[in-house]
């Protein structure tokens, strides 16, 4: 499995091209801004991507999902209870960033949904609390955590649709119940282990 990561934007959102490295067949996740360095990381990778993933709808993760698309021809999906954030600029924080709408996600997925792309799987795991459909991706033994596990910390839950209580009981019943060793890919910062913030988060103790 090939995974290569960009940080983008003055909020340095982590956007990771993950793709099958037989086939070279891929997806893209939170293709947030400077949409020419991500085009042109799949260039170099060889890769055709088959989906373009948002973790949630924030603008940091979602900005160049419109370019993105064009270049690509491929389809933009987001959970369900994200849907409606391309359409409302203070939520999305778009308004924040100075744009305005995106255009509409081509397809809403839900939770427990599986994508196939060259011989892998991504499976969507649910886990509300810092939007209301945040997600992540769980793809062999790396999980794609979005804004809601980092490393040694979890996401925020001070924006419109954010509750801590939600997110800490999602990743205490979804993600903290994955295999330790699974390496964690998060919409900001370092990667870590599923098994290294189970013992040291000090949000999750």
């Amino acid at each position: 499995m090939l995974i290569q990561s960009l940080e983008t934007g003055s909020f340095a959102a982590n956007c990771y091209l993950v793709a099958c490295a037989e086939t070279r067949q891929g997806l893209l996740i939170d293709p947030g801004d400077e949409a020419e360095r991500i085009i042109e990381m799949v260039k170099e990778n060889k890769v055709t991507i088959k989906y373009i993933f948002n973790t949630h709808g924030h603008f940091d993760h979602t900005g160049a999902n419109d370019v993105v698309r064009a270049a690509f021809k491929a389809p933009v999906l987001i959970h369900t209870a994200d849907g409606e954030l391309y359409n409302r600029p203070h939520e999305s924080l778009a308004a924040f960033f100075g744009s305005g709408d995106l255009g509409k996600p081509d397809r809403l997925v839900t939770d427990g949904e599986q994508l196939q792309f060259g011989k892998l799987t991504a499976t969507v795991i649910a886990t509300p609390g810092h939007t209301k459909g945040s997600s992540c991706l769980l793809i062999k033994d790396a999980l794609f955590s979005g804004d809601t596990l980092f490393a040694g910390s979890v996401g925020r839950t001070d924006f419109p649709g954010g509750s801590m209580a939600e997110l800490l009981k999602s990743i205490k019943e979804k993600l903290l119940v994955l295999p330790p060793e699974t390496k964690v890919y998060p919409g900001h910062g370092p990667s870590t282990t599923i098994g290294r913030e189970l013992a040291s988060n000090p949000f999750l103790q």
